[in-house]
């Protein structure tokens, strides 16, 4: 074999190739002190297991992927999926399914709370017939442990019951993070699933069934240990997405998970406009100018809370911060005319004043909502 000038010997190689039967998807987000430990603590648990790691990350400003980088150099069965402008668990997982052949994926948390000693019963159960095994805090014989303090176990047994409403089968813990299923059933229900939630498993479970192709679910019980190291990551943001993915699951998707933290972030804006329009009026200013301050103010507060908030994994920087500032208010002020337009028509119709302005306000929301969002934070 020659490239230009060189000659290159052909070499017969003797390594056996296997291809991997399991692939464990770890999203990770600031997690380099744990992520070796995990490749270790799976690499005892999977044994002879032909597998590969693979871990999603968001560009972690810790140097998470460096660190994975490097075990990449050790160990031929670890790699990552470096993502720049996106964030995300739901997405992450989706990604890291994407990119490995292996026919069956577990997705697994970075801060070792997930016992990954029990993947290899999770995977038999998979090869007698399941589609999906989930790691169970709550099956007969698992628990919550030293996991969750009170306050986030009582969260989390409201969650449960909440998805519980809308997930047309027995599961014991359908909010588990921990959780293992065939590739090809994964794939199939991916183009449908929220890329802007944090929990992805209820997710895959409702949405496979209404796609016609209920998944055949198994469980396998365990308990959940405290972080290793590093920080949690639930926030109230992570109890909003939550929301946004079950009011949207509970409307077979008639509403998109972040239109109803747009519509949070509206409300407060609301709040603002009339806490400012006092201000001003209160202060000697005139109704027209304080209406307009109000306005405005309202205005950048919603921007700026939409932008770190609703479309955080989209966020936008630099100069088209300022580009999508502009954007957003042109936006939101053709919003207002279709409020304006469509409030004066239904009154002018049935002179129902509470059912025009509701009506044009609900324009307006969806309007901005839709508009935004192909355009501002395209």
């Amino acid at each position: 074999m020659s490239i230009g000038s060189t000659t290159l010997p052909l070499v017969e190689q003797n390594v056996t190739f296997h291809p991997p039967q399991l692939a464990v998807i770890v999203p990770s987000y600031n997690e380099r002190e744990n992520i070796e430990l995990l490749y270790e603590k799976v690499a005892i648990a999977l044994g002879d297991v032909a597998w590969e790691m693979i871990v999603v990350d968001d560009n972690s400003p810790d140097g998470t992927a460096e660190v994975v980088n490097e075990l990449s150099r050790v160990y031929a069965n670890v790699r990552c999926l470096r993502r720049f402008g996106r964030r995300g668990l739901a997405s992450a997982c989706v990604e890291g399914m994407a990119v490995t052949s292996a026919p069956y994926v577990a997705v697994i948390d970075a801060d070792l709370q997930h016992d990954e000693a029990i993947l290899p019963e999770m995977l038999r159960k998979a090869l007698d017939g399941a589609d999906l095994v989930v790691g169970s805090r709550f099956a007969e014989g698992g628990s919550a442990g030293d996991g969750l303090s009170s306050t986030r176990l009582s969260g989390s047994n409201l969650a449960n019951k909440l998805a519980g409403m809308i997930a047309g089968q027995a599961v014991s813990d359908p909010m588990s993070g921990f959780f293992l299923i065939r590739r090809e059933a994964a794939l199939k229900a991916a183009p449908k699933l929220a890329s802007d939630g944090f929990k992805i498993l209820i997710d895959l479970i409702v949405t496979s069934a209404r796609m016609g192709a209920p998944l055949k679910v198994a469980e396998v019980p365990y308990t959940f240990r405290p972080r290793h190291a590093g920080e949690s990551k639930m926030s109230p943001l992570v109890v909003i997405q939550y929301l946004g993915l079950w009011f949207s699951k509970l409307t077979n998707g008639a509403l998109p998970p972040s239109f109803l933290l747009f519509g949070l972030v509206g409300g407060t804006g609301v709040v603002v406009h009339l806490a400012t329009l006092a201000a001003f009026t209160a202060v000697g200013q005139g109704f027209v100018v304080s209406q307009i301050a109000a306005t405005l103010i309202a205005m950048a507060w919603n921007f700026v809370l939409n932008n770190n908030l609703t479309y955080a994994d989209r966020k936008l920087r630099g100069t088209r911060l300022i580009t999508g500032f502009l954007s957003f208010c042109a936006i939101c002020a053709l919003g207002g005319i279709a409020n304006i337009s469509v409030a004066n028509a239904i009154y002018q119709w049935d002179h129902q004043t509470f059912i025009a302005g509701l009506s044009g306000a609900v324009m307006s929301s969806v309007f901005n909502y839709a508009v935004t969002r192909a355009f501002t934070w395209k």
